[in-house]
């Protein structure tokens, strides 16, 4: 089956004394979405940014959809903010939230993408109740809270049972919902993701850590093309 493949760059792991910089220069290396990952030290290991943050990229993206992941406890009110800074797609784990279905909801209002966060261990029944509310399912394929982890491989039969759900939602729906990886993605294993069902990757290190950036986007979407 043909797909719309993605290229999510995180700027978590991008040079922060210049971001904006850094986020122009991957959108010009053909970037899709900016995957701007948020964590608060509380739900996972690890401080990183916050909505001002958002705000102040924002004037440097253009039409490039800002692809937030809150991996924060609680998440309504930091899903509010970042709506006001400029998200196009906010995406939260559903053991941060009280109600699930509440935190969907005020992603929407607000004009923003809704996605639900499943870590390695997280099960998938949480989607049994919301998936016609997604527009994103984003599984991690490392445990969250810090940059340039090992893609763990056991996830990959996971992104295969997402897919099957995704696309018995969209029959049912006709709404589309992408299927998104974060994680240790890089060129010599994108494929094997993208098999497996994914649509969408997030890859960090990968992009930022390399000489040039259009060269791993390219790599990523070289291997992509020949699945």
């Amino acid at each position: 089956m043909s797909r719309n493949y993605q290229i999510a760059p995180s700027i978590l792991s991008a040079d922060f004394a210049k971001l904006g910089d850094e986020v122009r220069a991957v959108i010009a290396a053909g970037a899709d979405l900016i995957h701007f990952d948020v964590m608060d030290n509380h739900y996972v290991p690890n401080l990183t940014i916050g909505p001002m943050v958002c705000t102040a990229i924002k004037p440097h993206v253009g039409n490039t959809p800002i692809d937030v992941h809150l991996m924060v406890k609680p998440v309504d009110a930091v899903a509010a903010e970042f709506a006001k800074a400029g998200a196009s797609i906010i995406s939260f784990h559903p053991e941060a939230s009280e109600h699930i279905d509440r935190t969907i909801g005020l992603i929407r209002e607000a004009g923003c993408k809704a996605g639900l966060v499943f870590n390695p261990a997280t099960p998938l029944s949480y989607l049994d109740y919301t998936i016609d509310k997604l527009d994103l399912i984003l599984l991690m394929s490392v445990n969250p809270g810090f940059g340039g982890q090992k893609f763990i491989d056991g996830v990959l039969p996971k992104i295969a049972e997402v897919r099957e759900r995704i696309d018995a939602a969209e029959q049912r729906t006709g709404r589309k919902i992408l299927l998104e990886v974060d994680g240790g993605i890089k060129a010599d294993n994108i494929a094997k993701v993208a098999a497996a069902g994914a649509d969408t990757f997030v890859a960090g290190s990968a992009i930022y850590g390399a000489p040039s950036y259009a060269n791993a986007i390219s790599s990523m979407r070289a291997a992509l093309a020949r699945i």
